[in-house]
């Protein structure tokens, strides 16, 4: 506000207007002339302006009138620019340098044009190159500019602007260079605002003296989206609490006194409200442009009206899975408890029955209910959990009997819970840890690594894979660790509800060995009993794996050794030298990574080092002095490459470091040898039980026909009918020599003998992919 006094005298107050509706006088000051010409607010809050050609400015912090170093002959913009603060973009007449150190076409510009941009940071009072925000050549026709982004890439200043120009354009600049170019609907355009819409875009809208508008949208170029007349006022702000700006545009109406008769807000896009306008006055800035906005607008409403419908039948499809799946636990449970669970119909879930829906229950079912009554009553001798990191391990010992006689074994944790939010079936991956009778190596399987199929596997009553003679195989070298089955899985989720309780089920295939023939069953699922988990006891370290050291050993139980390896990842590494023995490597192992064996594997380390490495198990074997074999057990990849890093700086530089990936070629070369020897075993045994088996179904295809008498065969070549009857008796020894090759053979002994040799042929092929992978 601007008070006058005597002598030519104009005091000026700067006010702020707070949301409680009062001002607040921020300063004062007082000049012998009035302000007229390019007058700025900006923050601070500053107000500045020019006379005579000079820039003053005045804030709160300085509160006396302050005079910049620099002629100008206007000011096109004020704003805030990244690192230097509040900056001016004006324009002078052109200072040409006396020297010719500076770029020779920034000078001859202005020399031509006789004026120039320059931008002057009001804080730091120092100059800005003004080619970096447009060429001096636009300095005679631009009028306003709003800079629309600017940030500093590799030490440089970037500046992205529109500036409106007396020759009625609009012009974008991109880093002191123009990207497009726009023709105004109207003359004598004054200034340049933007404008965020909820469809991201940026407009751009342009105020004219005359009191028009324009809206121009920049995608792939700049095109006028809209125009007004009779504007009195425009205003960019979010008016409707959408998170995105719109326009709200005063319209003059001279036969209402009330400011806000008439009035639009509109963002060019969804939102549109109008009142009290008399439409005479808008005028559309291309029928072509609002019949295609107008079309467009309809086909995405069908897209989206498509896609709701769409989004309802995937919920409703989620939620009848989720309800289904919720069933069907709980039915997994009741049977495993021996409760009777009642299955609803499938009309009553809007489904389709995949069988006849009968009163008493399916033979499948009786069956496997009498199946699981063969179960021994103890066939779990212990069920334990245990804590590492962010993973629950949960193991189950079986007794050696039960053991022995199953296959295809894994683990399933259920919830005991109702939780309507999340499925009762938690995802857990299970393993089974084997180690030998010596305690000199350990492995961790998942699952059994195969080759891609060569030959097409026969399928004999569900025996289909070769995994199922893993646990006799491997029977008379496991010890207690080899009948703990191990299940993972994620502990944060479980710790959201502060308490839970899990059911443990085993799903395994029973089997059974008669007269030397593997006899599959079909499959079985037992309860094996349940785990409680709190925080509580969490936070007291209950379920925490204890490693110890006592008396240069490492006091860990086997549930703490099974719980370490379950989550370690396993990576074998052999180790060759050519010139020197590897006892630097077990030195480094006992020494720098502090590592103690197991009291219960020797042969198996555990590193106490601080750090990342802390918890890795490492089990170093030597095959002569110049070769070994380095297993390690880590957390992850880091873990891993950290210990190697560590190993290579105590190694020979001439040692060979080799990734087994499928394990050592020496055990597999054995494994090889005795796979090919139980492959010509399983051919010679399958020829000989085939003849035998094949005479009680052997089929000659010989007419009965008259006995031939035995006379010798000097007798019958003394006679024509002797010579007769001998040609015949020869031609039917023929006939019965060729059908005694042509015999048939029972289906099912076919199929036995057939799958034996597949059996034993993939094992071995399965061998021999493997040494060829390591």
């Amino acid at each position: 506000m601007k008070k006058k006094k005597r002598n030519n005298i104009v005091k000026y107050l700067l006010l702020l207007l707070h949301s409680s509706n009062q001002f607040e006088q921020s300063f004062h000051f007082t000049l012998e002339y009035e302000l007229k010409e390019d007058i700025r607010l900006f923050t601070g809050p500053s107000v500045l302006w020019r006379h005579a050609n000079k820039l003053f400015y005045i804030s709160s912090n300085t509160c006396t009138v302050l005079s910049a170093p620099v002629q100008l002959s206007s000011v096109v913009w004020t704003g805030e620019i990244e690192n230097e603060g509040t900056v001016i973009l004006g324009i002078r007449t052109a200072c040409l340098p006396e020297s010719e150190d500076e770029d020779k076409f920034s000078t001859s510009d202005r020399a031509i044009w006789g004026s120039e941009f320059f931008g002057y940071a009001v804080e730091k009072q120092k100059m800005l190159t003004g080619t970096c925000f447009m060429p001096h050549a636009y300095s005679r026709v631009v009028s306003s500019v709003y800079v629309c982004k600017n940030e500093i890439l590799k030490k440089q200043l970037r500046i992205s602007l529109v500036a409106i120009t007396n020759k009625n354009q609009l012009i974008w600049f991109q880093d002191g260079l123009p990207k497009g170019v726009c023709d105004l609907p109207y003359e004598k355009p004054c200034s340049v605002i933007t404008a965020v819409t909820s469809s991201n875009d940026l407009l751009f809208i342009v105020l004219f003296a005359s009191g028009n508008i324009c809206v121009i949208q920049r995608r792939d170029s700049l095109q006028v989206a809209s125009k007004w007349q009779k504007v009195k006022s425009v205003l960019v702000d979010d008016f409707i609490g959408s998170g995105s700006e719109q326009l709200l545009l005063l319209f003059k109406d001279d036969s209402n006194t009330d400011v806000l008769s008439a009035f639009k807000i509109t963002d060019l896009g969804g939102v549109d409200y109008a009142s009290g306008i008399n439409y005479k006055h808008c005028v559309p800035a291309a029928e072509g442009l609002q019949e295609n906005g107008l079309l467009t607008v309809q086909a995405l409403e069908t897209r989206l009206q498509a896609g709701w419908k769409y989004v309802r039948e995937l919920q409703q499809h989620l939620r009848l899975k989720k309800r289904v799946i919720l069933k069907s636990c709980q039915a997994l449970i009741d049977l495993v408890e021996g409760r009777t669970h009642i299955l609803p119909p499938a009309e009553k879930e809007g489904l389709v029955s995949l069988w006849d829906d009968v009163e008493n229950p399916p033979h499948s079912l009786s069956k496997e209910a009498s199946l699981a009554s063969n179960v021994p009553e103890h066939f779990v001798e212990k069920l334990w959990q245990r804590v590492v990191g962010d993973s629950l391990v949960v193991g189950v010992k079986l007794v050696k009997s039960f053991y022995l006689s199953l296959s295809d074994v894994s683990l399933s944790l259920v919830l005991d819970q109702d939780f309507s939010s999340i499925s009762p079936i938690l995802e857990c991956r299970n393993k089974i840890i084997k180690l030998n009778k010596a305690f000199s190596a350990l492995s961790v399987s998942s699952c059994q690594i195969e080759p891609p199929p060569k030959k097409m596997k026969l399928d004999l009553h569900g025996k289909n894979d070769l995994k199922k003679e893993c646990p006799k195989r491997c029977s008379s070298v496991q010890l207690d660790g080899a009948k703990t089955v191990i299940a993972v899985t994620s502990l944060s989720p479980l710790l959201a509800f502060h308490r839970v309780c899990c059911i443990v089920l085993l799903h395994a295939k029973k089997q059974e060995h008669q007269n030397d023939h593997l006899q599959e069953r079909k499959k079985i699922t037992v309860l094996c009993g349940k785990i409680f988990l709190s925080l509580e006891d969490i936070s007291n370290g209950k379920y925490s794996v204890k490693m110890q050291r006592d008396n240069s050993y490492c006091t860990g139980s086997m549930e703490d050794i099974l719980s370490v390896l379950a989550v370690s990842n396993r990576f074998c590494f052999q180790i060759v030298s050519s010139d020197c023995t590897l006892t630097p490597v077990n030195s480094w192992l006992l020494g720098e990574m502090e590592c103690t064996p197991f009291k219960e594997c020797h042969d198996n380390i555990f590193c106490h080092k601080a750090g990342n490495v802390y918890g890795t198990v490492f089990n170093w074997t030597l095959k002569n002095p110049f070769e070994g074999v380095l297993t390690l057990f880590c957390r992850n990849l880091t873990v891993l490459f950290q210990c190697l890093h560590r190993l290579t700086r105590v190694l020979p530089p001439s040692c060979d470091v080799k990734l087994l990936r499928s394990g050592s070629k020496g055990v597999l070369t054995e494994q090889l040898a005795l796979a090919l020897e139980k492959e010509m075993l399983t051919l010679r045994s399958s020829f000989f039980s085939r003849e035998s088996k094949a005479e009680n179904s052997l089929t000659w295809r010989n007419e009965p026909g008259k006995k031939i008498t035995d006379a010798p065969v000097a007798s019958l070549l003394e006679s024509a009918e002797g010579v007769q009857q001998f040609r015949k008796k020869l031609q039917k020894e023929r006939e019965e020599s060729m059908l005694s090759m042509n015999q048939t053979m029972n289906g099912t002994i076919y199929q036995q003998v057939t799958l034996k040799i597949a059996e034993a042929q993939l094992s071995s092929d399965m061998i021999v992919w493997r040494l060829c992978k390591s």
